[in-house]
């Protein structure tokens, strides 16, 4: 059966060229123009994956993306025109799998449809560690010793793959490829922001440092030297 998508658009001239392009690529659509209509129909009938602009009527998108997540773990692709990098990152603090802005090209929009959905696939549940640290894949929660640690979406996806690749120095590209699936821009310190992120929650209560900066590299999970 093919996916079903539902896309959160007020602006009709938008929503029309969606729902066509993606009817015409096979998977089923249903459309909402408001925020509350949006999370009505995600409720009645839940999605497969989300195309959501942030600037809607009633419930803002960045309102709706808290409320899609914290009811499961859809996939939702904003498509904005907002296109600053702080944008990018409230809205993939809130909850955003990835952040599109318009204008936009609609193949590489279906190619980030398909590659969130593929990565949406249900996998056998890991648990991951390193040190101390673990992260339980099925269940997405980490801690530290018998400190539990509560991440965003973006900071579990980060974290995991790190714990994938121990030892392995990540490069700021290979960061962006796995994690964001696009480029911010060289001048974007997206990543740092994060990185600061996870070592804030890593090291709350005093722990050793366990990801380290590779200067001119990229960042390693490593333990303390």
């Amino acid at each position: 059966m093919s996916a079903r998508i539902l896309i959160i658009e007020d602006d009709e001239a938008i929503l029309r060229f969606l729902r066509r392009g993606l009817a015409y690529e096979g998977y089923q659509v249903d459309t909402a123009i408001d925020g509350h209509s949006g999370l009505g129909l995600a409720r009645d009938n839940p999605p497969d994956l989300v195309v959501l602009d942030i600037m809607l009527p009633g419930i803002d998108g960045l309102e709706v993306c808290r409320r899609l997540r914290a009811g499961g773990p859809v996939p939702i692709l904003i498509l904005t025109a907002k296109d600053s990098v702080n944008d990018r990152v409230m809205g993939l603090d809130v909850g955003a799998d990835d952040y599109m802005v318009k204008p936009f090209n609609l193949d590489e929009l279906l190619a980030r449809i398909r590659a969130l959905l593929r990565r949406a696939q249900p996998s056998r549940p890991q648990v991951l560690r390193f040190a101390d640290l673990i992260l339980d894949t099925g269940t997405r929660q980490a801690s530290r010793g018998e400190r539990v640690i509560s991440l965003t979406a973006k900071e579990y996806e980060l974290l995991e793959l790190f714990l994938r690749h121990p030892r392995q120095v990540l490069t700021r590209e290979m960061i962006f490829d796995r994690v964001w699936g696009y480029d911010f821009g060289g001048e974007s310190n997206i990543i740092e922001v994060y990185i600061r992120y996870l070592r804030q929650k890593l090291e709350i209560q005093g722990e050793q440092r366990l990801l380290h900066t590779v200067r001119g590299m990229g960042y390693v999970l490593r333990e303390p030297s």
